[in-house]
């Protein structure tokens, strides 16, 4: 039954339906600097071209993978246009729009509506604690800034945000603002995600934020990963998802077990610098590091290089 649902939202999204959500193997998206610092439009460019080559269903640019306290508003829109561009309609694109503000948010969500995205991911408040009213007010000010057929993701990483968003807390929103229509949920909880797939009556979105729970996710309801690691290595995400909904649950689980092995070696995202690493070791160049935060040493990169070399190959999946 999960399959054939995930078949129709896909097939729905081919469509061109009013809203479309997300599904599949979505890509959380690395946001490469310059040696200078600056953001590199043209490489964001390629690694949204190689992403849509190695068949992700949709791009996620400027969330926790892209480094996004690390950039200004102009920044973030600066990427924000440049991937909706490049990706010119072939898959799903929801930029992330979350901000250490309520008004920063909003205008990032209002210009991601004005370049043609397909919707927009929302972060909690992040760092300063945030009470359930604190947060419905929030979501319900920035959905409603924005016009009711323009879709909304809210996204719960409370082991970075500092604030946990219940799911009681998202139904609320959810009936009072019509295009908040799913979750991001980067918390290995499946109590709660059951407790998500329930709101308006099983018809709320769940994407799985935590790449390592890829296939028992879609077995429980959810309807794909938003994945950082997929940014460096898609393939095996691709595959599982290829399989499940082939409902080849044996060669699933066989294909979960190497994309769980790339997200060990990577650090399943806690350090971008082993993606952006990773990326160049694949011939792809996602630029540096944006300080504080630094590139891998050479110890480092010798490492990964080593490690890398004894996951099952990517070219056999």
């Amino acid at each position: 039954m999960q399959v054939e649902k995930i078949k129709e939202r896909a097939c729905n999204n081919r469509r061109g339906e009013a809203m479309k959500k997300l599904y599949g193997v979505t890509t959380a998206m690395v946001t490469p600097f310059d040696a200078q610092g600056a953001v590199d439009l043209d490489k964001v460019e390629a690694l949204t071209e190689f992403l849509i080559s190695k068949g992700v269903h949709g791009l996620f640019p400027l969330g926790t993978t892209g480094e996004m306290v690390r950039l200004s508003e102009e920044e973030r829109m600066a990427v924000a246009e440049t991937v909706v561009r490049q990706a010119a309609g072939r898959v799903v694109v929801y930029i992330h729009a979350g901000a250490m503000t309520q008004e920063a948010t909003i205008r990032l969500a209002q210009h991601a509506q004005r370049i043609g995205a397909d919707g927009v991911g929302v972060v909690t408040p992040m760092f300063l604690g945030a009470s359930d009213r604190e947060l419905e007010a929030y979501y319900v000010a920035v959905a409603n800034s924005l016009p009711q057929d323009f879709p909304v993701y809210l996204y719960n990483i409370p082991q970075c945000s500092a604030n946990d968003l219940k799911a009681e807390v998202a139904a609320r929103v959810a009936e009072q603002c019509t295009n908040v229509v799913g979750v991001k949920y980067s918390w290995p909880d499946f109590l709660r995600t059951d407790e998500y797939l329930r709101i308006n009556g099983g018809g709320f979105a769940v994407m799985q934020g935590a790449d390592r729970l890829m296939l028992p996710a879609l077995a429980q309801g959810c309807d794909g990963v938003i994945s950082g690691v997929s940014c460096v290595y898609p393939e095996p995400f691709v595959a599982v998802y290829d399989a499940y909904q082939r409902g080849d649950l044996e060669r699933a689980r066989t294909l979960q077990r190497t994309a769980t092995a790339y997200c060990e070696v990577l650090r399943s995202g806690s350090n971008m610098s082993y993606f952006k690493e990773a990326l160049r070791l694949r011939g792809i160049d996602a630029g540096v590091m944006r300080a504080p935060q630094l590139d891998l040493q050479p110890h480092e990169i010798e490492q990964l290089q080593t490690e890398l070399a004894a996951l099952p190959s990517i070219d056999e999946l």
